[in-house]
């Protein structure tokens, strides 16, 4: 079975975490054994991950050197999707034999320059700020600041992800064999220029949404989406809380879920399901295996 897997950011850094790299190499060390698995039953595997809160401590690394030197997002996000890539790679390379290979590909995924996403930032990045941190990042930065649990984070536009660029690069690698690791971030967003040439955007795309595209394109059969929670709940934070083991997107739209966190997933694996793909699944990164089998988590199917 062909079957992209998607690396949450909570996944790589489990929420209240230092942003350490010592922290987010062993949350890698847990996720990949549980790829490792799926590697091992014989299933053709694609890789995606997020980096919300690792680009944005870039970027304050980065104002903090001097703010005239400031990448743009794009640029930012390239360079941390091969910081991620090159760790995801090693220790999924440290568990699997010798003769399997493993390739790490920065991905342009292309947006529509007029997309009204533009406009309004809803994607959080970086580490969280109290209440007073984020009035000051407002009026200081111009920032866009969203609330995340009881505290904010930067916000930045997320247009909606069209064309995978290196669609054909990938599939070529996976049907040769190779484990690819690919789309990291939701990709790195470009827009067409009027002569056909790409350029990059201020925006960070919805790895999520990002990771459906680029399963309905390779045409695999799952979708499978890792986080730090064992699945999608109603309720969620309540006494009242209750897992949905299994829904069709016809029922799942009749929920909310919260923004920024898990309603992303939900909108990924139905429009996964409705385009064509045969199940897709969400649950903690350790049960990746389970989820395919559909014995774990959320699976959303028809």
């Amino acid at each position: 079975m062909r079957v992209v897997i998607a690396l949450g950011g909570n996944a790589l850094l489990k929420r209240g975490q230092t942003m350490t790299p010592e922290h987010q190499r062993e949350n890698v060390k847990v996720a990949v054994r549980a790829i490792a698995e799926v590697i091992a039953a014989g299933h053709e595997v694609i890789v995606t991950h997020g980096d919300g809160p690792q680009i944005g401590l870039l970027a304050l690394q980065e104002i903090s050197y001097d703010e005239k030197l400031v990448s743009p997002l794009d640029v930012i996000g390239a360079k941390i999707d091969g910081m991620i890539g090159y760790v995801i790679e090693q220790e999924l390379g440290n568990l699997l034999p010798q003769e399997k290979k493993i390739a790490v590909l920065l991905t342009q995924i292309e947006v529509n320059a007029d997309d009204p996403a533009f406009m309004r930032s809803t994607k959080p990045i970086g580490p969280q700020y109290t209440h007073t941190e984020a009035e000051h990042l407002a009026a200081s930065r111009g920032w866009d600041m969203m609330p995340d649990g009881e505290k904010f984070r930067r916000a930045v536009p997320s247009p909606t992800p069209q064309r995978v660029l290196e669609a054909g690069v990938i599939r070529l690698l996976v049907e040769n064999g190779i484990v690819v690791i690919c789309a990291g971030g939701g990709g790195i967003p470009v827009v067409r220029r009027k002569d056909d040439s790409y350029i990059g955007v201020e925006a960070v795309i919805d790895k999520d949404h990002a990771s459906q595209l680029l399963a309905n394109t390779l045409q695999a059969q799952a979708l499978i989406m890792l986080s730090d929670v064992d699945g999608v709940y109603l309720g969620w934070g309540t006494a009242q809380s209750k897992r949905i083991e299994r829904a069709t997107p016809v029922e799942l739209s009749g929920y909310s879920f919260a923004e920024g966190s898990m309603a992303p997933k939900v909108q990924a694996a139905c429009a996964f399901v409705r385009a064509g793909g045969e199940f897709a699944a969400i649950g903690r990164a350790e049960d990746a295996l389970a989820l395919l089998q559909r014995q774990s988590g959320t699976v959303v199917a028809w």
